[in-house]
């Protein structure tokens, strides 16, 4: 395919693929994370959390994450930390995809951001790359930069949360993919963001024994809060106990919203008040028609969104949600009685989490998988939180140490290069 940018004042994509070129890599060591990024939040915040860990822990390194997430810039970095953002795509309600901005063709943003994927690695020539849940990119647009990365010597990682889906699925998707090929091809480890003994996501793939001893268990991603709090201003309702309500970006939260507004309209007599947490990518109608129906209760209230959400998961006394992989990190992290919610459709992926996580006793699940989805549940399971053991209470040893188990293996990598 021929390249889309053609402006190269430094000559650097006409160079050759050859010797590895050294970065200095004691000192100014390099990451470059590809954020698989077409729907919600979750890919973004968690490719964040990681490149904040590694530039902290190793003052000089240098994290650039490659991200099609329209919101990129809300959030802030760490020194150190930087981003490009490719053109934006969209999962649609038939779960196919279109573009998110331009006005062409799917084939033809896929192919540009290809182009910029490979000419990024090209440019940057980092010691590590991590790939962010899909081991072959958004329809296979990192390949060529796998291909070159792995030709100059580049370690290459792939970073898993710790449930992909339901194995009837997945298989399936990662054979149409040529997942599983790439996976035993190019990584040189895979990272699972999570614990053997909560689930082990690719058990239903029978990987070849040389690729089961590349993968590490890090256990999930500990969350702090930011340095600076948030210049949000918070509803009154924060000034006491109350129950933080997030659907995390928001564009699959609408079943959530709606039965928790349902169980305080259908039930006078819950005390406790709620804060819902819409998130960026809410449906404007919807937004309006819950707006309306929140102003009506006296113990909701609402907010659009918080790039620092942490400081509300700190300030709250309970969480409900969907149970994301992020927010499932932030609930451990903070300690907090926790209802998940989880969706179901078009992925299994935040039921499976939470069926487990709820065996395990870190959190509850509420579900209308197999039982109706009527306000009289909710509102039983919304009182029921204030007597619901806290995860802490769990002894489950490295279950928020996923930061540092990334750390350590990045500098293993990084010694392994020289």
């Amino acid at each position: 395919m021929r390249s889309l940018i053609q402006w190269d004042p430094y000559g650097i994509w006409a160079k050759e693929i050859g010797t590895k070129q050294s970065h200095g890599l004691t000192n100014h060591p390099r990451v470059l994370i590809y954020s698989h990024d077409t729907f919600g939040l979750g890919h973004l915040r968690r490719s964040r959390a990681l490149a904040n860990a590694i530039v902290e822990d190793r003052p000089g390194t240098s994290a650039l994450i490659i991200s099609g997430s329209a919101v990129i810039g809300n959030f802030e970095f760490e020194s150190g930390v930087d981003y490009i953002r490719i053109p934006g795509v969209t999962k649609l309600p038939d779960g196919d995809y279109r573009c998110l901005n331009l006005n062409v063709s799917l084939e033809e943003a896929v192919g540009l951001r290809q182009a910029l994927i490979l000419q990024a690695a090209k440019a940057f020539r980092p010691d590590v790359f991590i790939v962010d849940k899909e081991p072959t990119g958004f329809r296979g647009e990192v390949l060529p930069a796998l291909d070159y990365l792995q030709a100059i010597g580049c370690r290459l990682v792939l970073g898993i949360r710790d449930v992909m889906d339901e194995p009837a699925l997945l298989v399936p998707e990662w054979e149409r993919k040529g997942a599983k090929e790439a996976l035993i091809r190019y990584y040189d480890e895979i990272w699972v963001y999570g614990l053997r003994d909560v689930y082990q996501p690719l058990k239903a793939l029978n990987l070849p024994a040389s690729v089961e001893k590349r993968i590490t268990y890090t256990g999930y991603l500990r969350r702090e809060v930011p340095p600076t709090p948030s210049l949000t201003k918070y509803p009154k309702i924060t000034k006491q106990p109350f129950i933080l309500v997030t659907t995390g970006g928001g564009g699959d939260g609408d079943d959530l919203i709606d039965w928790v507004i349902s169980a305080y309209e259908a039930d006078p007599e819950l005390d406790q008040p709620a804060l819902i947490l819409f998130g960026p990518f809410i449906n404007r109608d919807k937004r309006r028609s819950f707006v309306e129906r929140i102003a009506k209760q006296p113990k909701l209230d609402v907010m659009s969104f918080d790039t620092k959400i942490e400081w509300l998961m700190k300030k709250a006394d309970a969480v409900v949600a969907m149970g994301g992989y992020n927010t499932f990190c932030e609930a451990l992290s903070f300690d907090k009685r926790t209802l998940i919610v989880p969706r179901t459709k078009p992925r299994l992926e935040q039921y499976i989490r939470a069926v487990e996580a709820e065996r395990i006793g870190l959190v509850r699940m509420l579900s209308d998988y197999r039982e109706p989805r009527t306000p009289e549940r909710m509102a039983a399971a919304l009182r029921a939180l204030s007597s619901q053991p806290r995860p802490s209470e769990v002894v489950m040893p490295g279950v928020l140490d996923g930061l540092s188990r990334v750390r350590g293996r990045f500098k293993a990598l990084l010694n392994a290069s020289i």
